[in-house]
């Protein structure tokens, strides 16, 4: 009796920071992002406030790199995919898209300009690769 007193607590107390870690993602706009929504219209985009440049010398290009929030994407995914028939292959590849856009449009379908990233990946057959 006593280990599922302290099995439970143990499982309210992870549930407890999944949360807080989970709330942590939304964050209330600073005034600087708000402008930025307001100029690009993207709410994705509004977090995208830290720049840096790395200059390449072999081709003299320099690339702007910005700095994402810190997302969730299993959580993301896992809601992105709640519908899907196969939601292993489902959360597989939205989980890649997530790590490399970090970011997940709404909803279980749609909603792709929200993050214009996980939009234009692909597969080898030019296929869209996020669900």
């Amino acid at each position: 009796m006593h280990t599922m007193k302290l099995l439970s607590s143990i499982l309210l107390i992870f549930l407890f920071l999944q949360v807080f870690a989970d709330a942590s993602f939304f964050e209330p706009l600073s005034s600087d992002s708000v402008d930025n929504v307001k100029e690009t219209g993207n709410i994705a985009d509004s977090h995208k406030t830290h720049h840096h440049k790395k200059i390449h010398h072999h081709h003299k290009k320099v690339h702007h790199y910005h700095k994402q929030p810190k997302i969730n994407c299993k959580f993301a995914c896992s809601k992105r995919c709640m519908k899907s028939s196969r939601k292993n292959v489902c959360s597989r590849a939205c989980g890649t898209c997530c790590e490399r856009c970090h970011c997940v449009p709404p909803g279980t379908y749609g909603n792709t300009k929200v993050c214009p990233c996980y939009a234009k990946l692909k597969t080898h057959g030019n296929k869209a690769k996020c669900p």
